[in-house]
């Protein structure tokens, strides 16, 4: 639902580059340069990033 903030595998901090992920692809580029240009090269970080709904709209009222 929420990004998390280090990856699962590895460690690294990717919730931080969520935003400009999905800001970037919904404009229209390619989420393959994103990544690189974000910086994250290993793929376990690449699949938090790819991997994640978006879901906490959906989830929200009804908390």
């Amino acid at each position: 639902m929420i990004i998390p903030v280090r990856c699962f595998t590895c460690g690294k901090v990717v919730g931080s580059a969520y935003p400009e992920y999905a800001r970037r692809v919904s404009m229209g580029e390619s989420p393959e340069k994103v990544l690189d240009e974000i910086g994250l090269e290993r793929y376990c970080c690449r699949r938090m990033i790819i991997s994640h709904a978006d879901l906490i709209k959906e989830v929200l009222p009804l908390g």
